[in-house]
C-alpha cells in the first residue's frame, strides 16, 4: 500500500527552538503563567530581572505551580546568579504555598517574589501597586 505526499503526518512541536538566551529586563509571563504556554525552555531562553506573574483562578490553575516551578529549574541552569524579582499581580494561594515551600531554593537561586503593601486608588478601584527601577 503506497500513501501519497500529503498523508504523512508531522507532529507539531512546541518547544522553543535553539538558539541563544534572551536578556529583557521586564517580562509578563504568558496566558495567566499557565502550563500549556511556558515550561522550564522558556525560563532558560527568557531571562529577565523581573517576572510579572498573573492569574487569579484556581480552577484553570492559574498561576500554575508548575510555571513557578519551571522558573526555579530553567533559572538554576543560567550561567551566572543575576537578581530575578517576581511581581505576582494576585495574592493566591499557589503563590503563598510555593512562595513557602520553596523560600530556600529561591534564595539560593537569587529570587526575591515582591510583595506590595502600596495601593493605588484611581476614581472607584484601589489596587495593589509597585515600583520597578529599570
Amino acid at each position: 500500500v503506497s500513501k501519497g505526499p500529503g498523508s504523512t503526518k508531522v507532529a507539531k512541536s512546541t518547544a522553543v527552538p535553539p538558539g541563544p538566551p534572551v536578556y529583557l529586563d521586564l517580562v509578563y509571563i504568558p496566558n495567566h503563567s499557565n502550563r500549556k504556554n511556558v515550561d522550564v525552555e522558556f525560563f532558560k531562553r527568557v531571562r529577565s530581572s523581573y517576572y510579572v506573574v498573573s492569574g487569579n483562578d484556581a480552577a484553570a490553575e492559574e498561576p500554575s505551580r508548575a510555571v513557578l516551578d519551571s522558573l526555579l529549574e530553567g533559572k538554576a541552569q543560567w550561567e551566572s546568579n543575576m537578581q530575578v524579582t517576581l511581581i505576582p499581580t494576585h495574592d493566591s494561594e499557589v503563590m503563598r504555598e510555593w512562595y513557602q515551600e520553596t523560600h530556600e531554593k529561591q534564595q539560593d537561586l537569587n529570587i526575591m517574589v515582591l510583595a506590595s503593601s502600596s495601593t493605588v486608588v484611581m476614581q472607584d478601584e484601589s489596587f495593589p501597586a509597585c515600583k520597578i527601577e529599570l
